[in-house]
């Protein structure tokens, strides 16, 4: 009742009660309700930069430009010495120009005069920057670089980045002068994060590794919470062949955060390159249980732990592969057979084998080697029929040059015939089969 009464004040002259009011009617879906209570908020504080800003979207959507460039021009009147005021209308100048000559111009001119208030601002220098590059003013980009300073590391950052890349690299005085501006900023401020890691890649890209190199170490001794940098350090010791420091690093920082994505790849694929690859599964393993990824990433991974009898943990990656991707019946099956091979999961195989069986495409054929696995699983649970069927049906689908996979499958049949006490004559005849497949 009280909300809806203060819905039907008059104006109140409290632009914090209207702008309340304009929330208010703006939640209920009263759209020109809102827009009134705003004007007059904006009526009774016109200085306020974010009532401003939506006095400008009002006027923008009702067709209005030339008020809403008045409403910009004229809070920067009022408020010349606020640099957040400025650079915002200077950009509303150049968003709404379109084409507009004049328009940049007044842009140009509201940026030349706050950085007259505010000498070698990077965001204002920015700004003048584009404007004297599209006027071709070499002269004029030459000044506004020389005025970022390298005390602060944004002027650091801009001047790298404004500087041409093509001249940094070939040219040997210009790339001095980056060097300059990266090494004096750096001294000053060797725990910033972004100008470590763009000094840096500076110096990587300059073809200096040990400069880049060493900009990282000073900079992790300064912040050794920045496990970022820690993991790139690494990947920089690497490249460098200094292979000791880098795995040492990388696992620095998994100590530290062992959920940490990067410093797992990097280890993972350090260690491949190395045939190093118990490691690296176990660190492409956490890779993909921290990030995800494609269903083919998780069967060739569990297949390697198979492969290297671990069945435990390819059963544990394969359960987030069918939480990721639960549709998947190749991860389904190898989930049943990665579980009935684990003693720890032996118990459950069964009924995953039948959930896989029942997920596959109705005409997609099981694989051989699943059907095997799933007899076996069967026969643990005590369903000897319905194993002998998974079985029949594997020897049938293995393919000729499976030569010793049918064999096996072959004796699994006779072996069960025979605990069974029936078909001793034909369990023969299964066993002289196989005997004969890997002569």
């Amino acid at each position: 009742m009280g909300l809806a009464f203060a819905l039907l004040l008059p104006a109140s002259g409290s632009p914090r009660l209207e702008f309340a009011l304009g929330i208010l009617a703006e939640a209920r879906g009263d759209a020109p309700a809102a827009a009134i209570y705003f004007e007059s908020a904006r009526s009774a504080d016109p200085l306020a930069l974010p009532l401003v800003e939506r006095g400008v979207r009002a006027r923008l959507a009702d067709g209005d430009r030339f008020g809403a460039v008045k409403l910009y021009r004229d809070l920067a009147a009022a408020r010349p010495a606020d640099l957040g005021v400025q650079i915002t209308y200077a950009d509303f100048l150049e968003q709404q120009s379109r084409g507009d000559a004049l328009a940049r111009q007044l842009a140009k001119k509201v940026l030349e005069a706050a950085l007259l208030l505010n000498p070698g601002h990077p965001q204002v220098i920015r700004r003048l920057f584009q404007h004297a590059l599209a006027a071709a003013d070499g002269r004029r980009q030459s000044e506004l670089l020389g005025q970022l300073s390298t005390d602060d590391p944004e002027a650091v950052l801009l001047y790298e980045s404004v500087s041409d890349s093509r001249a940094a690299s070939e040219d040997a005085a210009a790339r001095e002068m980056v060097d300059q501006h990266f090494r004096r900023g750096f001294d000053l401020h060797p725990g910033n994060a972004a100008l470590a890691r763009a000094a840096s890649d500076h110096f990587r890209d300059t073809q200096r590794p040990e400069l880049a190199i060493s900009i990282l170490e000073r900079h992790v001794e300064t912040a050794p919470s920045s496990l970022e940098l820690r993991t790139r350090l690494g990947v920089l010791y690497f490249t460098a062949r200094r292979d000791g420091e880098g795995e040492a690093a990388l696992k620095e920082v998994l100590a530290i955060h062992p959920r940490h994505e990067l410093a797992h790849q990097a280890l993972a694929k350090f260690y491949r390159l190395r045939g190093m690859q118990e490691p690296a599964r176990t660190h492409a393993d956490e890779l993909l249980k921290i990030r995800g990824g494609a269903p083919a990433d998780f069967l060739q991974l569990a297949e390697e732990w198979l492969a290297a009898d671990e069945a435990a943990k390819a059963r544990i990656l394969l359960e987030k592969a069918v939480f990721d991707h639960p549709e998947n019946s190749q991860l389904a099956d190898k989930l049943a057979i990665a579980s009935r091979r684990d003693p720890a999961a032996r118990g459950q195989a069964a009924r995953l084998f039948r959930e896989a069986e029942a997920l596959r495409p109705a005409k997609q054929e099981p694989g051989p080697a699943f059907l095997v696995e799933f007899a076996e699983a069967l026969l643990d649970a005590g369903d000897a029929q319905a194993a002998e069927e998974r079985l029949r049906a594997a020897i049938r689908a293995f393919p000729p040059e499976a030569k010793k996979e049918t064999a096996a499958a072959l004796r699994s049949l006779a072996r069960l015939w025979e605990s069974g006490n029936r078909n001793g004559t034909a369990a023969s005849a299964l066993r002289q089969r196989a005997d004969a497949l890997v002569r």
